[in-house]
């Protein structure tokens, strides 16, 4: 049976984790385990004394000996103090250590994953996972480490010392602990099923507080307090019945072990008193150590029969933790990948088809050519694979067939660092880390100078707002810029893609936070911006799109037209009846 359960702990979740864990943090484990060695023996040796503590006190011969067994029980105490001191915080270094390795691995996979990915899995999910998963991950190990070496020693101790003293009274200890454990055994089959539904709820609290902090502004508008609090309500309350189940679960064990001993001392009591037919004369000395050890048994081995149900409170989660590092990510870089060639940055979409799960033909054999130092303008209703093209130019997702090439080299054969330094992108919804503004727009190329940073700033008419703020350049921005308007956030965009300096420039509706006056200040700076830079623009309003070299019309996942303005007006196709639905006057 051991052998059994010990080959699925090895085949499962259980056998990595503590396989790893030994493996990263052997030494500190290896400390700790000495140190409880220590105090198993002196905890047992502690039990094995009080013979001698009360004979000494009680038989006139052995009154000579009190100075050595005092000093004898002094060393035994400072021993397990200082083994007790040596466990606990190597075993804290030891899980720490877990926690943090665990949740570095699990940040790192999550940051190499596709856009696709987190768009498919809340942020909520995500959180509890890195969060809960790496917590879970340090008690199972420290349960496991405590209750097979402290524990288990220390009660294998008490009862040779035991059965040393009183072989027959220990028979009952046999009796007692089966029972306690069988009795235990009944619970743990509902445990895990409800810790699945305990990590749902907690799911739902993360997912509710990130909702109010990003929606508070809808939330107000609309009146939805009550209706937010509602659902804040009862997911707590979910959480708080499941953890009073588990609670309830959990604690039964003690009073049943509480019960099952109280019985045994008091049947202890009793026979002692009675005598066994034949059994040898008992000193006052052998049964108070055998009491002793006894009472002494009781902790190790409550905390042996909770393990299995603390071991299953912490399977969920890990099992989650597990699922996401396995998890296979479909964007990797190919092991003969070679860095982009340099070069003029020419983007050209071969025979291209894509499609996302429930939706197949977002891109239909599509063949393009946005040519090098010219700007391309791609238009057309929304949903029609605008936005999914500079998703597969920015290698977030990989075509279905075709191939997406710049300079004529397939970017499923180069790298991601080269691909990355050669795009600079502005998108609708600017996102800026909760930093400086100095900080957010080194983010764009960490080596640039302050010099550099601030003829960014100003080309793209950021610097006048920027040196109004108390803090200038060091103003701390908020959560995704909370505490600037959407037009600064917007600049502040630009501003970081014209420090970057690259070759290709994607810009989805770059301009659409702006005012009418910000927006002029803007379109100059980009003309400078895109001047011999491959810059592809999507835009809905057509007066952003103007002045493009080529506009190309996208409708349902194919090119319908492409041209230049007057081309395409002359047409009078797709792009002319857009075009007359935005600056056609009306009729007076």
């Amino acid at each position: 049976m051991i052998k059994k359960t010990w080959a699925k702990w090895q085949s499962g979740h259980i056998g990595r984790l503590l396989g790893e864990s030994f493996r990263n943090q052997g030494w500190l484990y290896g400390i700790a385990m000495i140190a409880m060695v220590v105090v198993a023996a002196t905890t047992a040796g502690t039990a094995w004394m009080m013979e001698n503590i009360v004979n000494a006190m009680t038989e006139p011969e052995m009154r000579g000996q009190v100075y050595l067994i005092a000093a004898a029980v002094l060393a035994l105490f400072f021993g397990k103090a200082a083994a007790s001191y040596v466990q606990a915080v190597f075993l804290a270094r030891a899980g720490n250590r877990i926690i943090a390795v665990q949740q570095e691995r699990l940040y790192a996979k999550l940051i190499k994953r596709g856009v696709g990915f987190f768009s498919k899995n809340e942020s909520s999910s995500l959180l509890m996972r890195v969060t809960q998963g790496a917590q879970a991950a340090r008690r199972l190990v420290d349960v496991i480490v405590t209750s097979f070496v402290r524990d288990l020693l220390t009660l294998i101790g008490l009862v040779f010392v035991m059965i040393y003293q009183q072989p027959l009274l220990s028979v009952l200890f046999f009796i007692v602990g089966p029972v306690a454990l069988i009795s235990v055994r009944f619970l743990l089959k509902q445990v895990r099923s409800i810790m699945k539904s305990e990590m749902k709820s907690l799911s739902e609290i993360y997912k509710v507080l990130q909702e109010t902090s990003g929606g508070i502004t809808i939330i107000k508008v609309f009146s939805l307090e009550d209706h937010m609090a509602g659902r804040m309500n009862n997911a707590v309350r979910s959480v708080e019945k499941r953890a009073n189940s588990i609670a309830k679960l959990q604690s039964i064990a003690s009073p049943l072990m509480e019960f099952l001993a109280g019985l045994a001392i008091a049947a202890i009591l009793v026979i002692s008193t009675i005598g066994f037919a034949g059994s040898e004369p008992t000193t006052a000395g052998q049964l108070m150590s055998f009491i002793t050890a006894l009472l002494m048994a009781y902790e190790p081995a409550k905390r042996l029969s909770k393990m299995r149900v603390v071991i299953e409170t912490t399977l969920v989660p890990i099992d989650m933790m597990f699922s996401l590092l396995d998890e296979e990510e479909p964007m990797r870089e190919s092991p003969d990948a070679k860095p982009l060639a340099p070069g003029p940055g020419e983007i050209r979409l071969r025979d291209l088809n894509f499609g996302y799960a429930g939706k197949p033909n977002v891109i239909s054999d599509m063949n393009l050519t946005f040519q090098a130092g010219k700007t391309t303008a791609l238009v057309g209703q929304s949903g029609g694979g605008k936005s999914t093209i500079f998703g597969l130019i920015m290698r977030f997702y990989d075509p279905d067939s075709g191939a997406v090439e710049i300079d004529g080299q397939d970017l499923q054969g180069a790298t991601f660092e080269s691909l990355r330094q050669k795009i600079s992108y502005v998108g609708q919804e600017t996102f800026l880390f909760s930093a400086s503004i100095m900080e957010n727009l080194r983010f764009a190329r960490p080596d640039a100078t302050d010099d550099e940073v601030v003829e960014a700033a100003r080309a793209a008419h950021a610097h006048e707002f920027i040196c109004k703020m108390e803090y200038g350049y060091d103003t701390q921005v908020g959560e995704n810029g909370a505490f600037l308007s959407g037009g600064q956030k917007q600049r502040l965009a630009i501003a970081r893609a014209i420090l970057r300096k690259s070759e290709i420039l994607l810009l989805d509706e770059a301009t659409s936070a702006l005012d009418a006056e910000s927006e002029t200040l803007v379109k100059t700076a980009l003309e400078k911006l895109t001047e011999n830079v491959t810059t592809i623009v999507i835009a809905h309003r057509l007066s952003t799109v103007l002045e493009a070299d080529k506009i190309v019309v996208i409708q349902e996942g194919a090119v319908i037209e492409e041209g230049n303005l007057d081309t395409l007006i002359e047409n009078d196709g797709m792009f002319r009846q857009l075009f007359d639905k935005q600056f056609r006057q009306p009729a007076s």
